[in-house]
């Protein structure tokens, strides 16, 4: 019967049938015999045994049945055997554990239970040992990781560090074409970062893969030989940024990265410029690998703090890397179409320009205009996809869900990525035009309220809700720009008089949380922003939602500043306050604008200078105006003060009169506040 099956002259039913006549009675039996008969190996039952169940395992469903399963510290004790592995019985019998082995991890819960069960470890000491068929564990082990790696490392740390460093060590040594094969294998057995251990023997593992790596790259090669090299940096790159170079000086060192970035983007180039689709199609894997490259090497080029890299480096290679950027548009515009809504290596396309256009939005201007309408309609396909499901909880602040080493990436939020290039495209003329022809203020807004809705959803960990809270940040932005550059639109655009409800309703609820002091700051100046053109529409006439909202953007900005005595002088100076100290870098432009939006809104809602009087801001402002010396303030805050007093004085009768019974003229004679002065002085 084992013969017939293993020569594949058994259909699947024919194979079932013989599993149920036969069953696990008898393998069991088997199993459990431990007496031979006289002239007969001892391992003889156990042999036939596994031959019986790596049959069954040629059905997938059998493969994960709880009988096969529970078989699994069999199976490793089989490969792992101290056994004379030259005896042609106990060969056949590894095989024959291999094969179960490798049916079982062709199973989601085979893998489970391979890793709790010690399959992992079992397998990297079969081929640490080299035995009999040991070449087929590291396949087994790369299909195990790909989708379950962080559950392995944590179970079998010690045992895939071993194997790690067996492999390293002979990437390094060989020189012939296992080398190119070990390029191949190693991306699998790469650890997350907390699992590699800091010391000698990270060290050393870097080094090999280093040194492994330069020997390649350096070397005048074929395509088969070069790609696998560009994947295997790839991986090193995504997972340990430039840490894993270990050479000889900071000036080889660079010389390494740049040589890596430029053989990076060729290779784009050729990929998604000179092949045919088909052609391209077959080298996905080795362009998402190039892309990691070329993204850190992006990162880089833009770090303020110098790097391996010279200047002189960095500037060609930002020419380089835009050539690629721009073989990455052409591949964008003309060969994808609705179809690849859901393709993973699009999204990866779409992720790395998104990239490029967050820091370096001048070039490849025209290119870039000609590919937005494809770029706001893909984000928002994905977006509505998203949006279908229902389910607010499971929006990830993952960019791309892999389960490891080459599986493949999910398309997740394309419009966050691209937020950072919104802000600076809508900064400018022609690229606002476009997006604004394309619907992109109503996209915005849609996406703005659902991500509202998922930090306020109590369910969300704080990476995603940091994650979300950065996006709604960088659409404020966005926001701000149209406001400022176009009026008319924001007074017939329905979505801004509906962002600016939205703002109403929810700056209150952030207005007294410092963790959110950020965000705050961006829902206070863009709703002030907005009310100083919507101040005639209904969303501000003097109701509930806008009293509140405008009592919260007081607080807000009367908490910004605080009388303290300076140590070294003795002098009673305005300073930053407490609570706002950690942010102030982040805020200080956004609360200035804030205060100016807020005096502009003074003369368009009669209701405000009252709201201004209850809140007690004015007696705050004129608190601080007493304690501080006058020469001690900037003239920068007295300009944003000043605003506001002018404005409330000239038109609130009541406010004017509390500013002169607390020393107005004094104070504005005091700071060098001619306006003001001027206006207390008028009728």
């Amino acid at each position: 019967i084992t013969k017939v099956v293993k020569a594949g002259e058994a259909d699947a039913k024919t194979l079932r049938r013989i599993f149920d006549a036969v069953g696990f009675t008898f393998p069991n039996r088997l199993l459990a015999s431990t007496e031979a008969p006289d002239g007969c190996p001892s391992h003889i039952f156990r042999a036939l045994a596994v031959t019986l169940l790596a049959c069954f395992c040629t059905d997938p469903d059998l493969a994960g049945h709880p009988q096969i399963l529970n078989k699994i510290p069999i199976f490793n004790e089989i490969i792992t055997s101290k056994a004379d592995q030259n005896d042609c019985p106990v060969k056949s019998m590894i095989d024959d554990a291999y094969q179960c082995l490798g049916a079982i991890a062709a199973t989601t819960q085979g893998r489970q239970q391979l890793v709790s069960q010690g399959g992992v470890s079992a397998l990297c000491r079969a081929f640490l040992h080299q035995g009999h068929g040991c070449s087929q564990a590291l396949g087994i082990l790369s299909g195990i990781l790909s989708t379950a790696m962080a559950k392995c490392w944590k179970k079998s740390m010690s045992d895939l560090l071993a194997l790690l460093g067996t492999l390293s060590k002979e990437f390094c040594n060989t020189e012939d074409k296992k080398k190119f094969e070990l390029c191949e294998i190693l991306p699998h057995f790469l650890p997350p970062v907390p699992f590699l251990l800091k010391g000698a023997f990270r060290k050393e593992c870097f080094q090999n893969l280093y040194t492994g790596l330069y020997r390649i790259l350096n070397s005048k090669l074929s395509a088969s030989q070069s790609e696998p090299a560009l994947k295997l940096a790839g991986c090193l790159i995504a997972s340990y940024g430039s840490d894993w170079i270990l050479a000889e000086s900071r000036e080889v060192q660079g010389k390494f990265l740049a040589l890596l970035i430029n053989l990076a983007c060729v290779e784009v180039r050729l990929c998604l410029e000179d092949l045919t689709p088909e052609e391209g199609e077959a080298k996905r894997d080795v362009v998402a690998a190039c892309y990691s490259i070329v993204e850190f090497g992006m990162m880089v080029c833009a770090a303020e703090e110098s790097s391996s890299l010279t200047e002189e480096q960095c500037t060609q290679l930002v020419r380089i890397m835009a050539e690629a950027f721009g073989a990455i548009i052409h591949y964008l515009k003309q060969q994808v179409g609705p179809d690849k809504v859901q393709d993973s290596f699009v999204f990866l396309s779409v992720r790395l320009l998104s990239a490029w256009l967050a820091e370096e939005t001048a070039s490849l201007k025209e290119a870039i205009c000609d590919l937005l309408p494809f770029l706001i309609q893909y984000t928002k396909a994905l977006f509505e996809r998203e949006l279908a499901s229902g389910d607010v909880s499971s929006w990830t602040a993952e960019l791309v869900l892999s389960d490891g080493p080459g599986g493949p990436p999910c398309p997740t939020d394309a419009l966050r990525l691209l937020l950072p290039g919104l802000c600076h495209l809508t900064a400018e003329e022609g690229p606002r035009r476009i997006l604004i022809s394309e619907g992109a203020p109503a996209l915005l807004l849609q996406y703005f309220t659902h991500q509202w809705d998922v930090l306020r959803s109590s369910q969300q960990t704080s990476d995603i809700a940091d994650g979300v809270e950065m996006s709604l940040r960088t659409s404020c932005g966005i926001f701000l720009n149209f406001v400022v550059t176009e009026p008319d639109l924001i007074r017939k655009e329905e979505a801004f008089s509906s962002l600016l409800s939205l703002l109403m309703s929810s700056l209150p609820s952030l207005v007294h949380s410092r963790k959110q002091c950020i965000l705050a700051a961006n829902f206070v100046t863009l709703g002030l922003m907005l009310s100083r053109l919507l101040a005639n529409t209904p969303v501000l006439l003097e109701t509930t939602s806008s009293k509140k909202f405008f009592g919260a953007a007081v607080i807000f900005l009367s908490k910004a500043y605080q009388a303290k005595t300076d140590p070294k002088d003795e002098m009673m100076r305005l300073e930053v306050s407490d609570c706002y100290q950690e942010f102030w870098e982040e805020i200080s432009e956004l609360w200035f604008l804030g205060m100016q939006a807020f005096a502009s809104c003074v003369p368009l809602l009669p209701w405000i200078p009252e709201l201004v009087l209850e809140s007690d801001w004015l007696k705050l402002i004129f608190a601080l105006l007493d304690h501080a010396s006058p020469m001690s303030v900037d003239m920068e805050l007295v300009t944003a003060f000043q605003g506001v007093l002018i404005e409330l004085a000239e038109h609130s009768q009541q406010c004017k009169k509390f500013i002169l019974s607390n020393g107005g003229e004094e104070k504005a004679n005091l700071y060098g506040m001619a306006a003001l002065e001027q206006c207390l002085h008028g009728e």
